[in-house]
């Protein structure tokens, strides 16, 4: 331990002057030896400092979000040359300087942290063993000593004697009970914040080993934390239950936000856009703008969600721009409304005939029926008066010789003989 301290000794002093800072504005509200001047110092300087991670912590999800997209590359490298580990080592880290990824940047919220957690813990085993450090002095270890979190000391561990319980002026059972609850709690928003981001913001079109590392890490980090947390002092787990918090809320902020592409939040967030943008005929907000501006330059690349958000945007009458910007497609535009409002359906409705009833169809037959009827009556009357109107000394039409009906001659017209009348046979060929 002694190791340690000397280490982050030069974190040590500002750590515990902000916590001291922290604890003289919340002791002029609760009182400066209560556990609630105490335990929101820390808090707020768990705040604090993820505050002034946020910048690590948009590194973390883009190195994140490009380590889950060279996973098939990198896949292939290691197949490639499975029997040479310098060259598979040599193409990875050329791979990462092609896409500018660098593989610890995950890492780093992490590791930035680290200092001020080790620094805290050596503040608080101070005030545990009656040590002043840092800018804490021999009145506010008293004060500190003094400051209970449900019953249970600041400096308190699941695991100490009831010796050192006693000296700390509290019972081992509500140490146990508070550091118990405490321990489960950090366990559980740790696995929550990870399966999270495993069933919600993770790529399911494609399937690496990076999914199963993530998969094996949701089972690990809880466990490791109940193990850990049995030696941490109570101050130390309000420390961590806060960071665990504070990054529950944040990842489902960033997930909500800006999902990985081809997750499921993302299916959720384009359909939350899309009744947005069909709603207000724009797009409002400049990170919705980015997004669609995104989606537009993808052209055929586009994963199945966002064919479908552009598609939903088309059956309402509105297309997507290359700036991100939505536009009144042309048939929209075509069906305008009198009042000069753009028609929401885009392109007319077909209208459908009036049904009609049975009596009405059967009216309408029989008065079809009587003009037919009319009509025949005015073509018969017609032609009679046109045979009326003949001479009367009109020439009837010659029959041919010998009796034989129009028929005949028309057979014979067909055998090859001449038409019209025929010579007689002279006698000597009868």
């Amino acid at each position: 331990m002694d190791t340690i301290a000397s280490l982050f000794s030069f974190i040590t002093t500002p750590v515990s002057w902000v916590i001291v800072q922290f604890h003289s504005l919340y002791g002029a509200i609760f009182g400066p030896d209560t556990g609630w001047a105490w335990g929101l110092s820390i808090v707020s300087l768990v705040i604090l400092i993820r505050i002034c991670l946020i910048p690590l912590f948009v590194k973390q999800i883009k190195a994140t979000r490009a380590m889950q997209t060279l996973q098939p590359e990198m896949k292939k490298i290691q197949e490639r040359y499975k029997s040479d580990k310098q060259r598979q080592s040599e193409e990875m880290m050329k791979l990462y300087k092609e896409s500018g990824t660098n593989p610890l940047s995950s890492c780093l919220p992490i590791l930035a942290q680290s200092p001020f957690f080790f620094a805290l813990y050596h503040v608080l085993s101070g005030i545990a063993s009656n040590d002043t450090i840092g800018v804490i002095d021999k009145p506010l270890l008293e004060s500190a000593q003094k400051a209970h979190i449900f019953g249970a000391p600041l400096a308190a561990k699941f695991m100490d004697s009831e010796e050192k319980v006693q000296a700390l002026h509290a019972s081992l059972t509500d140490v146990r009970v508070v550091t118990a609850i405490m321990i489960i709690l950090m366990s559980a928003s740790q696995f929550f914040t990870q399966r999270q981001l495993m069933t919600k913001n993770v790529d399911t079109t494609v399937k690496t080993p990076f999914m199963q590392q993530q998969k094996m890490l949701m089972y690990v980090f809880p466990i490791m934390f109940a193990v850990f947390g049995i030696n941490f002092p109570v101050g130390v787990l309000v420390y961590w239950l806060t960071t665990n918090v504070w990054t529950m809320g944040q990842q489902m902020f960033v997930i909500r936000r800006n999902p990985t592409p081809g997750s499921k939040a993302q299916a959720a967030f384009l359909e939350r856009l899309q009744k947005q943008v069909t709603h207000h005929k724009k797009v409002r907000g400049r990170g919705n703008t980015n997004v669609i501006k995104a989606i537009v330059a993808k052209g055929r690349d586009r994963n199945e969600f966002e064919r479908k958000f552009i598609n939903g945007l088309s059956k309402e009458g509105l297309v997507a721009q290359a700036d991100g910007t939505v536009a009144l497609s042309e048939s929209s535009v075509a069906t305008e409304t009198e009042d000069g409002t753009p028609a929401a359906g885009g392109a007319p409705k077909r209208q459908q005939p009036k049904r009609q009833s049975k009596s009405q169809r059967q009216s309408a037959a029989a008065h079809s029926r009587a003009e037919s009827g009319g009509e025949a009556a005015s073509d018969a009357k017609t032609s009679l008066e046109k045979t009326q109107d003949e001479p009367e000394d009109a020439a009837p039409k010659s029959k041919p010789a010998g009796g034989k009906s129009g028929s005949g001659n028309a057979r014979q017209a067909k055998s090859g003989q001449r038409k019209g009348q025929q010579r007689p046979k002279h006698p000597s060929k009868k």
